[in-house]
């Protein structure tokens, strides 16, 4: 048997199959996976990701022994759904949280936050992991870059009206789309990934407008952070594209620790010892 872990969230998906002494044999990549918002796409990334590791390793589906860690697979219905589409001889999806904190902490106790295009916490103590967010852009992901996208728009719209300092970032976000009409125009059909490609202009900018919203998001996730310490100083590791950007930030409030490893790792841990994390 062999074992295949995937990574798969709001802007894209990885592979790996590895042998029983974790050796990898390949790896795959794959576009946006996840499963919620659009289990179709999801599953087409998947499918692309396990193939291309397929391929490298010369394995067949029914070879390997899956665990698919994916943005929306914290839903019990969905996750079954992606499960009964896979191939592979035995599969088991989970949230993407589940493998990142693997990946992240191995069975150690702390403190995960994941934020890519969205964000997700969870706690792992004594072996037992809990998660908390991650419930998608539009109920949640604080701090994601899809919340910092859109947040970036509407305080361009706010300055525009008045309602807030304007500067040199939040005029030329207006100017860039073409003013109000524009901006609204965008977030109606814009997807969460297409939002997340705004928060760049927030992360690379002293410009105050940046500052101020990252600085929030900070706070927000900080304050987050602390009523899941439960007066303790488990510690923190920040993981996902803005992971470095937080990490920074919260330096001065928490014990910050590097990753062991990342979402794909847990998932080939998780898949080789078959047991729940």
């Amino acid at each position: 048997m062999l074992y295949l872990g995937i990574d798969g969230g709001g802007t894209g998906c990885r592979a790996a199959i590895a042998d029983a002494h974790g050796r990898i044999l390949g790896r795959g990549s794959g576009g946006p996976a996840n499963i919620n918002s659009d289990p179709q796409g999801a599953t087409v990334s998947i499918l692309a990701a396990a193939t291309a590791a397929m391929v490298e390793a010369g394995a067949r589906p029914r070879d390997l022994c899956a665990v698919l860690g994916l943005a929306g697979g914290g839903m019990a219905q969905t996750a079954a759904a992606m499960q009964a589409r896979l191939p592979f001889a035995q599969s088991r999806v989970v949230n993407d949280a589940v493998t990142a904190t693997r990946g992240a902490l191995g069975r150690a106790d702390g403190i995960l936050l994941a934020v890519g295009t969205g964000s997700v916490l969870a706690v792992q103590r004594d072996g037992r992991l809990r998660q908390y967010g991650g419930r998608g852009f539009l109920m949640g992901d604080e701090g994601s870059g899809a919340v910092l996208g859109r947040t970036l728009l509407g305080l361009a719209m706010r300055a525009g009206d008045g309602f807030a300092p304007d500067t040199p970032l939040l005029a030329g976000i207006r100017d860039e789309f073409g003013g109000f009409e524009g901006i609204i125009a965008f977030g109606n059909r814009a997807t969460p990934a297409e939002f997340a490609t705004l928060a760049p202009r927030l992360t690379g900018s002293d410009d105050p407008a940046a500052r101020l919203i990252l600085d929030e998001a900070a706070v927000q996730l900080s304050s987050a952070i602390g009523v899941l310490q439960d007066g303790q100083r488990l510690p923190v590791v920040c993981t996902g594209g803005l992971g470095p950007v937080y990490e920074a930030r919260l330096q001065g409030d928490w014990p910050v620790r590097p990753a062991l490893g990342d979402g794909v790792d847990g998932a080939l841990s998780l898949a080789r010892d078959g047991a729940a994390p």
